[in-house]
């Protein structure tokens, strides 16, 4: 039995890699559950039974999706440690996620096959069969099993992140395709409290466990980009302090004033082309260390492949996302463009 002190539960996800048989933790002021391997679940002793409309609101952070992005996971770490420790006051549950133990260990984005390109479901389609499948398909079900337990409360999901390369924007939300639903400015207000100004709207579903929560749960939920990814220890704290104090004030209740949304404050980007690769000979056509959401004119060379070439279309097309590292059939690269949103605002 463990006690998430000593050893904290961050060194006790890394030595179960992929399993951990749950067990509950002896608190003062919460219930503490591990349900597995970087899976935590802690509430206020007084919602563990709640009345009618108690519980308002339930929270799951997720970090380490991408195993090689430390800072978020560092962020997790210290919030799970203050709550241990009962150095913190929260009124709203958590369940808190390390998504990919195995890659955290190996200081690597994944052991075989990107986790977020395996999500509603797609863990399950084909034939391939590896660990990181099997575990997204558990991440969904604690995620399913927490907001099940706290019916009727506001959900939100937020998949913390560091982007593989600077950013023109070094810190930028996904908001997940909506089908249609409007966008909130609420979000954007608390998002803008953690640092974030740049939003890109997604047009289609996608394989992310941001738009598994947000499809699947109705949860408010966002792919977070922080910063560059680091290795452990190299992260400029000062960088996330904003981002993790607004987590904080989530949990302890605060409520972010949408009314006060001002366009001006965000660059709103939405998709305008995704580029995939397709063969072997897929090739990026600018330097590894062009950031992303930089700008490019109609007719500017992107990318190669079998020979010929992928151009801008647009003035002011940007990138973001490039990698052509990816899997046949991947995404390799997204670009962007400016748009307005206000007629699709609650």
């Amino acid at each position: 039995m463990f006690d998430l002190k000593s050893p904290d539960f961050l060194t006790i996800t890394r030595q179960n890699e992929w399993h951990l048989d749950p067990f509950n933790v002896d608190n003062d002021k919460y219930v503490i559950e591990v349900w597995d391997s970087g899976v935590v679940h802690i509430v206020p002793k007084f919602s563990t039974k709640p009345l009618p409309n108690q519980v308002k609101k339930a929270f799951v952070f997720a970090s380490a999706v991408h195993g090689n992005e430390t800072a978020p996971i560092e962020i997790c770490q210290d919030i799970i440690n203050k709550l241990v420790n009962n150095d913190l006051e929260i009124i709203h549950p958590v369940l808190f996620l390390f998504g990919n133990p195995a890659s955290i260990n190996q200081g690597e984005r994944f052991v075989e096959e990107n986790m977020n390109r395996l999500f509603s479901g797609h863990h399950s389609i084909g034939e391939t069969k590896n660990k990181e499948r099997t575990r997204a398909k558990k991440l969904e079900s604690y995620v399913s099993r927490f907001f099940e337990k706290y019916e009727g409360a506001q959900r939100t999901h937020y998949d913390l992140h560091t982007a593989i390369r600077d950013s023109a924007h070094e810190k930028f939300a996904v908001y997940p395709f909506m089908h249609g639903k409007p966008w909130k400015k609420q979000q954007f207000e608390i998002l803008r409290a953690m640092g974030v100004t740049t939003f890109l709207l997604m047009e289609k579903p996608a394989t992310t466990f941001s738009y598994y929560a947000s499809n699947t749960h109705n949860a408010d939920s966002f792919t977070i980009e922080l910063g560059k990814v680091r290795p452990f220890g190299e992260n400029d704290q000062s960088k996330f302090a904003a981002a993790k104090q607004t987590l904080i004030e989530l949990l302890q209740g605060k409520d972010f004033d949408g009314t006060s949304f001002d366009a001006n404050n965000f660059q709103i980007m939405t998709v305008y082309r995704e580029i995939n690769k397709t063969d072997e000979s897929f090739q990026l056509c600018f330097a590894d260390d062009v950031a992303n959401f930089t700008q490019y004119n109609k007719g500017d060379v992107l990318a190669e492949e079998n020979g010929l070439p992928i151009e801008v279309q647009e003035d002011g097309e940007a990138i973001v996302f490039p990698n052509a590292n990816v899997a046949i059939g991947q995404r390799a690269l997204l670009t962007v463009l400016p748009t307005n949103i206000d007629d699709r605002l609650v």
